[in-house]
């Protein structure tokens, strides 16, 4: 039995006193962190599409779509952590927490090996799966195999920035990724001109590379509110990783639906006549400017799974089911400015990138009219998924991902495609229709309030 060591005090307001207070103070940070992030990749498809053309948007937007596949699985480990964190954490136990990060740490850095072992082998098959262009995928070749032998510093900065958010500590979040920000334009900004695509990859990943190992740092640091301190077992435990996967391989196999149903989504653009043109559209419009919606949204679940997750650990059942309620209407006032914008300005806003090519540009406008609209549903349905999530219910979420967003946008295309062959306008319409019934089946599921019952213990002899 290893002795206790106090680690930095535990936001107590979280479990206390004003709700939409402490709702606000988890989902600013994130959602601010969130964007700065998403700001990394626009400027990334901006530069590239100024200093190579639209091909190299499309070959990064069908790149960052199969990564994903694997990121997003290895990132399950870290909905398990934060769930095992924010339960400790609310009922103020802190030497559980200190074990749980450690053991998440030493999981994801073996995983992040056989990533880039395994991902830089099969490149080249993964693009030929995505339909990409001949053009796109010269392009997308260098620069996902980079992506995937650099992939171990932004896992690292997912499970830590995670692991301090379900904590309660969210400021140090938003510093890693300011810095992770900052650091990756600064690499980009001296790596693109010369190098294209390939430069994009490798300033991505020295700067999560540089920011990975400070948060390591960090949690080995005194005082922190995670404290990986020199008395802590150093050995696997795996009764800790079996519940991280307990808890986690649901969203892991959530997040490989959601994320293989994306890649038959770019198959099927580039199925379309004008594929390369289509593609480019999509990785703006849909994996760029979109994700002002979706980074701040998936802020706004982080804040939605570490209120409830805490007061579920606090016992205040009542507290966990409304501050998932609040989360959801901040999201829904994002939501609607971004959604204007979309409108309002869509021209300007493909400018940035430098589709400026008519039908470019004719695709990119008519993807974001949809997209004004999809972007209300994602906000709900990402806010109830982070309660459920952050309770322990993460199966739940499973079965909806695979109905919204595989089973009714996939299914749609292929039918359309065999009775009458697919135009751009009906992809489209599969995307809104997915995010419709994801948001309408997860606020019904959190609201059978199912998730009050699940327990969460680990090995008291460990």
């Amino acid at each position: 039995m290893v002795a206790s060591v106090q680690s930095g005090k535990f936001d107590r307001s979280l479990v206390e006193g004003p709700l939409g207070k402490a709702v606000w103070r988890l989902a600013w940070p994130t959602m601010l962190q969130n964007v700065v992030a998403g700001l990394q990749g626009i400027i990334d498809h901006a530069m590239v599409g100024q200093f190579v053309g639209f091909t190299a948007n499309a070959a990064i937007g069908v790149s960052w779509q199969v990564i994903l596949v694997v990121i997003v699985f290895i990132s399950s480990l870290f909905t398990g952590m934060a769930v095992l964190v924010a339960r400790f954490s609310g009922a103020n136990e802190p030497e559980k927490v200190n074990r749980v990060v450690y053991q998440s740490f030493l999981t994801a850095a073996a995983l992040a090996v056989i990533m880039a072992c395994v991902g830089y082998v099969a490149s080249p098959k993964l693009l030929d799966l995505v339909n990409a262009a001949p053009e796109v995928q010269q392009e997308a070749l260098p620069y996902m195999r980079v992506m995937f032998l650099g992939g171990i510093g932004q896992i690292m900065f997912f499970m830590l920035s995670g692991a301090f958010r379900a904590a309660g500590d969210v400021r140090t979040p938003l510093k890693l990724g300011v810095w992770l920000t900052i650091l990756t334009i600064t690499f980009n900004l001296i790596l693109i001109p010369p190098l294209g695509t390939l430069g994009a990859a490798l300033g991505t990943v020295t700067g999560n590379l540089l920011v990975g190992v400070y948060g390591i740092w960090l949690i080995f640091r005194p005082g922190s509110v995670i404290h990986v301190h020199t008395g802590i077992e150093r050995r696997p435990d795996f009764s800790i990783i079996r519940a991280l996967f307990r808890f986690g391989l649901p969203t892991g196999m959530q997040g490989i639906a959601m994320n293989i149903a994306g890649v038959m989504l770019v198959r099927f653009v580039g199925s379309l006549q004008h594929s390369a043109a289509a593609q480019a559209a999509y990785a703006v419009g849909y994996t760029q400017l979109f994700s002002l919606i979706t980074w701040t949204s998936v802020g706004l679940m982080g804040a939605s799974a570490t209120i409830a997750g805490q007061n579920l650990g606090a016992g205040n059942h009542k507290r966990a089911a409304k501050g998932v309620v609040v989360a959801s209407r901040y999201g829904l006032v994002v939501a609607t400015i971004v959604g204007s914008m979309f409108l309002l300005i869509p021209n300007h806003l493909l400018q940035v990138f430098g589709m400026t090519e008519p039908l470019v540009a004719s695709l990119g406008v008519q993807l974001l009219q949809y997209l004004s609209l999809s972007g209300f549903f994602v906000t709900i349905a990402l806010s109830y998924t982070g309660g459920l999530q952050g309770t322990g219910d993460t199966r739940s979420p499973l079965v909806i991902s695979i109905i919204s967003q595989v089973a009714i946008p996939i299914g749609l295309c292929t039918v359309l495609q065999m009775s009458r062959g697919l135009a751009p306008q009906d992809i489209w319409m599969a995307i809104l229709l997915g995010h419709f019934t994801r948001a309408l089946l997860s606020a019904l599921r959190f609201h059978q309030g199912r998730w009050k019952n699940i327990s969460v213990e680990l090995d008291a002899n460990r």
